[in-house]
């Protein structure tokens, strides 16, 4: 996996196929390899060349311990961009890598061809923000919770109902989850720091940008409504939602969701 020096940090990323660029922005506490479960073999399939990438934070790039905004995370996936002489092109982020990408359309407009937005939010609410409080609170207070504990907590958090109900499903899950742990490393502790500020969504009317707003209907972590707002505030904005999936609907409903992005790339 190559790596460039981006704003004196190290991020590794992958470049995968040839055609026209998408780069793939990963959210909270998450590497970039989730992307290539499903979105990256069916956009190389589709003819595009996709880079994908670990955000600061998350190791092997450099962790930054010391702590970040999100104004550094738009100018890394920008800088990666600029790199790997991308031109403009699209972006496709996921939960705060959503947030980066409509902070990206709206810093630097002229980089960006087509973006999208999945499971996102243009405020922090009292539920959110309650939830990155006991985020914070339980990675400070060095508790290691059991595996299986842990798995099912995520479960519950991520997927939707049609899947925690479907025992075969649900165990292929469990077991990913108690076997493939989140990092957790000061990386992570420092992305949990990152809030959206009051005063988001009006700035977002600025974006004039093409724009896919797309909601996961069973999403808890951030729900659909908070993905509408977005796309209410975004003039060049439209909003899709896609049924039976939680917070991972890109992998949970990879088809759809693929079908969705391809469809939208399609039409600029």
């Amino acid at each position: 996996m190559p790596s460039a020096r981006i704003n004196g940090i190290r991020l590794h990323y992958e470049d995968t196929g040839r055609g026209e660029p998408v780069v793939l922005v990963m959210g909270q506490g998450a590497g970039g390899r989730a992307w290539h479960l499903h979105q990256v073999p069916a956009l190389v399939r589709a003819g595009y060349r996709v880079v994908t990438f670990d955000n600061r934070g998350i190791p092997p790039s450099d962790e930054c311990p010391d702590g970040f905004t999100v104004d550094d995370m738009v100018a890394d996936t920008a800088g990666l961009a600029d790199h790997l002489d991308l031109g403009p092109c699209r972006y496709v982020g996921v939960s705060l890598g959503a947030h980066i990408v409509q902070e990206l359309m709206l810093s630097r407009p002229g980089s960006v061809r087509q973006g999208v937005l999945m499971a996102t939010r243009g405020r922090t609410d009292a539920m959110r923000s309650a939830m990155a409080a006991a985020e914070r609170a339980l990675h400070d207070s060095k508790m290691v919770l059991p595996p299986g504990y842990a798995a099912w907590i995520r479960a519950l958090r991520n997927l939707s109902p049609r899947t925690l109900d479907d025992d075969a499903r649900v165990r292929d899950w469990l077991e990913l989850f108690t076997f493939s742990p989140q990092p957790d490393g000061p990386g992570v502790r420092a992305q949990m720091d990152l809030e959206i500020p009051s005063g988001r969504l009006g700035a977002y009317g600025a974006i004039d940008v093409p724009c896919l707003v797309i909601g996961f209907a069973d999403d808890v972590a951030l729900p659909p409504h908070l993905g509408r707002e977005v796309a209410a505030a975004i003039p060049t904005a439209r909003y899709q939602e896609i049924a039976g999936c939680g917070h991972y609907g890109y992998l949970e409903r990879p088809d759809d969701v693929n079908r969705v992005l391809i469809e939208f790339f399609h039409l600029g």
